[in-house]
């Protein structure tokens, strides 16, 4: 019976120039319908944008009828906004010029309904202003910190009359409460959902009290990965999280109970065997991941036995004992540790389908500005 080849080799995969972003289309496929499947209802996934930041995988998305999306920056929402995406979530507050390029974007694209977070008064009444001058309506959520503290509110009794105060302003709207448990990622996933149900338990709470106080239809948009699969099982919220389109090495190995795949992969190549135990690839700080420590930028997928010993702007070293399995020009293939911000580094990936390249996704918006 013929062996089946790993599902990352691919025809032509010498020809292309390293370090290189490749993406397996029918994976992520595969990756966005175990996602609606876990959270049951298409209307409850809010996917963030962050991960791909890509026009071809939005429209994926689009095509498995998900229809709310979430991001970080102006470009991701402009990104979102030339995709047709009905609504999109700005899940960062103005501040300063970022609160004229918001309304900006809800000049330019009048079929988007676009929603933004705050998590104080004074940001409020800076976008409300600039909003009445512009005769425009805005919606936000109230930004809540449930444990991660970065942004937002404790869920407590200021962030109600805070949530109340904007609730009764003309022009502003409080569409709900948004809540990022990145923080919590633990391995263990009774240990994980013990911490995420205790994070999210005064949310709960705050929801209730601001529906006896007269609110209705109080949105949650909560979580990220890690809490994914134990939030999918809460009915009343939305889910937002974003890793899941690509997956990567670190939420393979933290998240066993999680069934995606990893649908994107680096190439990169021996470059140098400067001595008798030495590896050096080309797969720099410009071409991976590099907030973790060495050990935790790239698993490589056909090449064992790599230690790496030091990172710099174009190379990435390691020792090996194995020196005869290596030579110069080895075309070595990686599983990013952190997806998100290894994608950024790229202005493309090339897309294999049935074992063959068959196109390029730009990553357009990992630029600061697209239009606006």
């Amino acid at each position: 019976m013929k062996q089946e080849s790993p599902w990352f080799l691919f025809e032509g995969m010498g020809m292309i120039d390293s370090p290189a972003l490749v993406v397996y289309p029918e994976r992520v496929k595969q990756n966005i319908d175990t996602a609606i499947r876990m959270v049951g209802d298409v209307k409850r996934l809010r996917p963030h944008a962050k991960t791909h930041k890509s026009p071809d995988l939005t429209q994926l998305l689009l095509q498995a009828g998900i229809q709310q999306f979430k991001c970080s920056t102006i470009a991701e929402a402009d990104m979102l906004a030339q995709q047709g995406v009905p609504d999109v979530l700005l899940a960062y507050q103005p501040v300063g010029p970022k609160i004229d390029r918001f309304l900006q974007l809800m000049q330019v694209y009048p079929d988007t309904q676009f929603s933004c977070l705050v998590d104080n008064a004074i940001s409020a009444e800076a976008l409300l202003e600039k909003a009445t001058t512009l005769r425009l309506s805005i919606s936000v959520y109230l930004d809540l910190d449930v444990g991660m503290h970065r942004t937002g509110m404790k869920p407590d009794d200021t962030a109600v009359d805070l949530y109340l105060y904007i609730n009764q302003r003309e022009g502003i709207t409080v569409k709900g409460l948004h809540a990022y448990d990145g923080h919590i990622s633990d391995p263990d996933p009774h240990v994980r959902k013990q911490r995420v149900e205790a994070a999210f338990a005064p949310v709960w709470k705050m929801k209730s009290i601001l529906q006896e106080r007269g609110c209705k239809n109080v949105e949650i948009i909560a979580g990220g990965m890690p809490s994914f699969p134990i939030l999918a099982g809460y009915p009343d919220l939305v889910c937002s999280p974003g890793t899941f389109v690509y997956w990567d090495q670190s939420y393979s190995e933290k998240l066993s109970d999680t069934p995606f795949i990893p649908a994107a992969v680096v190439l990169s190549r021996v470059v140098s065997m400067p001595d008798g135990n030495r590896i050096t690839t080309d797969l720099g700080h410009k071409s991976i991941a590099s907030e973790n420590s060495l050990d935790k930028r790239v698993h490589w997928l056909n090449a064992a036995g790599l230690t790496p010993v030091g990172h710099s702007e174009e190379h990435f070293f390691f020792t090996t004992t194995e020196t005869d399995a290596f030579q110069i020009g080895d075309l070595l293939v990686g599983l990013p540790w952190h997806i998100c911000p290894t994608v950024a580094l790229y202005e493309k990936a090339f897309t294999v389908v049935e074992g063959n390249i068959s196109g390029e996704w730009k990553t357009l918006a990992r630029d600061r500005k697209l239009t606006l």
